[in-house]
């Protein structure tokens, strides 16, 4: 188990604060370096991504879209939780469930030789394949099932509902690990859904 986060020795910057430095920081096209950066941990700001993924500061939603664009791209995963990190300073924030949504997906190909690729609601892409598996859970309580994709370094995406009905109509029967299962191929790879025993 990872140590507890040391205390911050000053307050956590304000949402202006992190946004000018995360604009200073950024490069010319692609995504900033977020791996390479360590700076000290400086508490938590009451930013929260809900579950569908929309973004708020501070209880109201934050509805600038380019804003919200430049803080996905410095959101990263350590230790099972959630930060937004520049070069000066790292700060932890709330993530309901999946820190992206994934809106619509294009199909190339078929069969195993299938290729999903992913959009999702900050503007993310990913294809589905060994490095962006495609996963499934279900509610203890409920049964419902929540369909994710890796989309980058450990952040995933909730498949939205609609893209969920559409993966199901490609889905194809394969053996997996000695048992058929329900599921999709892309990138070369058979992503295990639901065992085809429980299918109706």
């Amino acid at each position: 188990m990872a140590p507890p986060e040391k205390q911050p020795e000053t307050a956590p910057p304000s949402a202006q604060t992190l946004e000018a430095s995360a604009k200073a920081a950024g490069g010319k096209g692609g995504l900033p370096p977020v791996h390479l950066w360590d700076p000290p941990y400086r508490g938590e700001i009451d930013i929260r991504i809900a579950r569908d993924g929309t973004w708020y500061h501070e209880g109201t939603v934050i509805t600038r879209a380019p804003l919200v664009r430049l803080f996905s791209t410095i959101l990263k995963l350590e230790d099972g939780k959630y930060f937004l990190v520049t070069p000066v300073e790292k700060v932890g924030i709330t993530v309901e469930d999946a820190p992206f949504v994934a809106v619509d997906f294009e199909v190339s190909g078929s069969g195993d030789g299938q290729v999903l690729r992913f959009e999702t609601n900050v503007g993310d892409s990913a294809e589905a394949g060994p490095e962006h598996p495609i996963r499934l859970e279900r509610d203890e309580d409920s049964g419902e099932p929540a369909p994710y994709v890796m989309i980058r370094a450990g952040l995933e995406a909730l498949i939205d509902r609609k893209s969920f009905y559409r993966l199901i109509e490609l889905g194809a029967h394969a053996e997996h690990e000695g048992a058929s299962w329900f599921g999709l191929w892309s990138g070369g790879v058979f992503f295990a859904l639901i065992p085809s025993a429980e299918l109706p």
